[in-house]
C-alpha cells in the first residue's frame, strides 16, 4: 500500500479521535452529539478494517462480516442510548 495514502488515513483517524474527545470533554449531550460520535466511530472503524486490516482487496464475505459487526454494535449502542433517554 502506498505510504502517502496510509498517512492520510492515519491523520484522519487522529483528527476523528480528537473531535470525538472534544465533544465528550465539552459536555455535549443529546441525540445529535451521540449520532455525531457514533458516525465518526463508524467511519473510523470502516477505514481501519479496509485500510489497516487489509480487507480492501479481498472478496465481500470478510469485509461484510467485519463491517456488519461494527455497524450492528454501533446500532445497538444508539438504540440503548435512545431507549435510556426516553
Amino acid at each position: 500500500m502506498e505510504a502517502r495514502r496510509l498517512d492520510f488515513y492515519w491523520l484522519a483517524l487522529i483528527v476523528g479521535t480528537a473531535v470525538t474527545w472534544a465533544l465528550g470533554e465539552s459536555g455535549a449531550a443529546g441525540p445529535a452529539a451521540v449520532l455525531g460520535i457514533l458516525s465518526i466511530a463508524a467511519v473510523k472503524g470502516i477505514w481501519i478494517a479496509r485500510e489497516f486490516m487489509g480487507l480492501r482487496r479481498i472478496k465481500v464475505l470478510w469485509p461484510g462480516l467485519v463491517i456488519g459487526w461494527l455497524l450492528a454494535v454501533l446500532a445497538l449502542i444508539a438504540l440503548a442510548y435512545m431507549k435510556g433517554s426516553t
